[in-house]
């Protein structure tokens, strides 16, 4: 169910109905954006997302809510399986993706970016790290490590007995540990990086592009198909400026930047004569940008125009 709409009670329905319909609608809603995070986080797609809460809300509400303990850990059940079933799913539809793929970008409050674990389980960084998880794992790694499930609630979530979801959860906990961005620097320094790196991309100042970006930065872009987009990585300082200073800079075309929260990280919003073309996400650690992912798919900037909320 997407943030537009609402359940609505059917009044015309048997008594009690409306009454019911109302209690679920209620637990619905309250818990709607951590349920939103979770479906997220495990498939990467703001869109895929909506139609798993859709999914999710359809199951919901003809629950016998006389039989919930506790709705919280029932709706992330039902939440869960459903992105499962769609994650997997995605997995074969994503083999045939034409270039690169990265997750949905969400432009998010700058309350998120206070949450720092929240923060990090959302940025495009360790969204591409759960990206390199099975279903499965990917499921209990969020469950467990992001939003602190016990293991019995995860087993419940997943179809596994607690003890085979302590040793998935040991295996994901490790798997992410070695590939995860490390590095963390202060609010302070990561917005006047990330002004720095403003200016040098308006500018087209190659100078101010590598005094900003670490030696080892990795640039990453995702056109679809549609959107002239990096065929693969592009690694190290010099790379990355040149591109940026003759892909960016070019007499003609009226491109603007503007600082946004992109995935509780910062980012700039592009846009070109006043449309929006892309997003840019920045991760910043010791050294200056470590990372950049730009998304230009017109399928993934659907969110863009306004902030989603995250929670746990």
């Amino acid at each position: 169910m997407s943030e537009r709409s609402e359940p609505i009670a059917d009044a015309a329905g048997p008594p009690g109905r409306a009454e019911r319909v109302d209690r679920a609608t209620g637990a619905f809603v309250a818990h709607r954006n951590l349920l939103f995070t979770v479906a997220y986080e495990m498939l990467g797609s703001a869109a895929d997302a909506e139609d798993v809460l859709q999914e999710t809300w359809l199951r919901w509400v003809g629950v016998d809510l006389g039989t919930v303990r506790e709705e919280r850990a029932y709706l992330v059940r039902i939440v869960t399986r459903q992105a499962l079933d769609r994650l997997r799913a995605l997995g074969r539809r994503r083999e045939s993706y034409v270039g690169p793929w990265l997750p949905e970008p969400l432009l998010t409050a700058p309350d998120v970016a206070e949450d720092v674990e929240l923060a990090d389980s959302v940025s495009m960084a360790m969204m591409l790290v759960l990206e390199t998880l099975a279903p499965t794992e990917r499921a209990v790694f969020v469950l467990r490590e992001v939003f602190d499930l016990e293991y019995g609630e995860i087993a419940e979530a997943v179809d596994k007995t607690p003890a085979a979801v302590r040793q998935i959860a040991h295996r994901a906990r490790a798997h992410v540990a070695a590939r995860r961005p490390r590095g963390t620097v202060s609010p302070a320094e990561t917005r006047a990086v990330l002004q720095a790196f403003q200016r040098a991309v308006e500018t087209g100042d190659l100078q101010r592009l590598l005094d900003v970006l670490a030696p080892d930065v990795v640039a990453l872009s995702d056109g679809g198909g549609v959107k002239r987009a990096l065929l693969r990585p592009i690694v190290g300082a010099a790379k990355v400026a040149r591109l940026l200073a003759n892909g960016w800079y070019r007499h003609g075309i009226a491109r603007s930047v503007e600082p946004v929260q992109v995935n509780g990280g910062p980012g700039l919003l592009v846009r070109i004569n006043g449309e929006i073309d892309g997003v840019l996400a920045v991760r910043v650690g010791n050294g200056g940008i470590t990372g950049l992912y730009h998304v230009r798919n017109p399928e993934k900037l659907s969110c863009v125009g306004r902030e989603t909320a995250v929670s746990r």
